[in-house]
């Protein structure tokens, strides 16, 4: 399957586009998928989905995708209540109807992946409607069932590496799914990166309206990530869950404004992208609506970065938006259909790594790079995310992962400044670092990928059931 960069770059709610996006989507796809509304539904959150389950609002998402809703059309403040400990069962009603709920806690992982959900339902009478269905959330707001990802993983297991362009080429026009292959079709056609991805973009979607399509698609994105920014700026007060963080955008903002002007106290543009990327994380730990690029726990540092091109570059449009995500959203392609964005299977140099390695590409796209520039500058940011950990104190997306936003936009920006310096020619080659991104991720301790059971999070006393609420 070809992934498009319009499901790279989705319109979510947060915390978190694994643990919040997907568990929603999943619910709702079960309850379609069924002859009829049940009148009840248990649920299990299997692994990581049940370890920070709680602090990453999956409980309550998975309610209103079983009530009917999608992380686009769900009201904010739809019960149950996002500031509110969130009750294991009850009764929930939404565009699908009304019906009884249970929800149960599984810490012990499903072999096939960390993040799964197991669902069973009832009609009326008590008659079972459906049983141990098993829904899996894989990263970036993306689901499988377990048929589809066991699907997935035979193809993966049988077709050899290189093939798999090759199986979509009657589908795009410029098939890719790894680095070299995007240079290779670069510099056969001639072609920047962002066109290669636009002409297979207009023919993924070609039945919805093609390249206009996408391209709206991508100004919503942009549009939605700036209103982000405008909210975090200035909304004040600390952020829901028992660790009681001050929100800081609103201060920053306010003290930049004011210092701006004056050199000696250093101010730059370091400063402003700072900014933008911890008042996007802000709003997504408030539940808030994000852009998932490519995750809600990773969610700013795009953003950021795209912010700080559209105040320090000259002449910056919305075209230029456009080639940024286009490019950014290559580099993403290729790091999910090799490796992974999901927190729970590779730790947060998945999230945040790959992230920043899209936000590079994207810059260097915007500073003049051509294709071997910017995969450089997209493995320079990603090689320095390797080994990352993903420790949310608590379980809630805050602690370390606001600020760590803010770096990973800082060193998005360096990354694609140092591959400008050069011509493109380096040792570590952008499939070098996914991979060993990948292998990184499988030999990591469970305990640093998403379950709040290691790292900062051990390390700072706070279990999950102590910030629930």
């Amino acid at each position: 399957m070809t992934i498009s960069v319009v499901d790279i770059f989705s319109i979510g709610i947060g915390p978190s586009s694994s643990h919040t996006v997907g568990p929603m989507r999943a619910a709702k796809a079960f309850i379609d998928s069924l002859p009829q509304l049940p009148a009840r539904v248990h649920t299990e959150l299997r692994g990581s989905l049940a370890a920070t389950g709680r602090g990453h609002a999956t409980d309550r998402a998975v309610i209103l995708g079983l009530a009917g809703w999608t992380p686009l059309t769900v009201p904010l403040d739809a019960e149950p209540d996002p500031s509110s400990p969130v009750p294991s069962e009850g009764t929930v009603t939404g565009p699908a109807g009304s019906l009884e709920f249970e929800i149960s806690f599984n810490n012990e992982p499903a072999p096939e992946h960390p993040n799964c959900l197991v669902f069973s339902a009832w009609d009326g009478a008590g008659n079972e409607i459906a049983t141990g269905q098993e829904w899996f959330s894989v990263g970036g707001g993306f689901i499988l069932s377990r048929a589809e990802l066991e699907a997935e993983k035979e193809a993966s297991c049988e077709v050899p590496a290189g093939v798999a362009a090759a199986a979509v080429e009657d589908q795009v026009p410029y098939p890719f799914t790894s680095g070299a292959e995007l240079l290779e079709l670069c510099e056969a056609y001639d072609l920047p990166v962002w066109e290669i991805v636009l002409a297979n973009e207009a023919l993924l979607h070609r039945s919805s309206g093609g390249a206009a399509h996408v391209l709206r698609h991508l100004d919503t994105v942009w549009d939605t990530m700036r209103e982000c920014v405008t909210e975090g700026i200035s909304t004040k007060g600390t952020l829901p869950g028992g660790l009681r963080v001050p929100r800081r955008a609103p201060q920053v903002y306010q003290t930049l404004l004011e210092k701006q002007e004056d050199p000696s106290c250093g101010f730059s543009a370091m400063e402003w992208t700072n900014l933008y990327a911890l008042a996007v994380n802000e709003q997504n730990a408030a539940g808030g609506r994000v852009i998932t690029a490519p995750t809600n726990g990773a969610c700013g540092i795009i953003p950021a970065v795209l912010h700080y091109a559209r105040d320090f570059t000259a002449n910056f449009t919305r075209e230029d938006a456009r080639r940024y995500l286009l490019t950014s959203g290559a580099i993403g392609t290729i790091i999910k259909e090799n490796a992974s964005i999901s927190g729970a299977e590779v730790g947060c140099q998945g999230k945040v790594g790959s992230a920043s390695a899209m936000a590079a590409a994207g810059m260097c796209e915007l500073l003049g790079g051509n294709a071997r520039q910017i995969e450089n500058a997209a493995e320079i940011a990603l090689e320095h995310n390797l080994g990352l950990t993903c420790d949310p104190v608590g379980g809630l997306v805050q602690i370390p992962c606001i600020e760590r936003n803010a770096i990973g936009a800082v060193k998005s920006i360096n990354a694609a400044r140092m591959a400008m310096l050069g011509e493109g020619t380096h040792y570590v080659s952008l499939d070098n670092a996914v991979q060993t991104m990948a292998e990184t991720g499988r030999d990591m301790l469970s305990k640093y990928k998403e379950t709040s059971l290691g790292g900062l999070a051990k390390t700072m006393g706070f279990s999950v059931t102590q910030v629930e609420c």
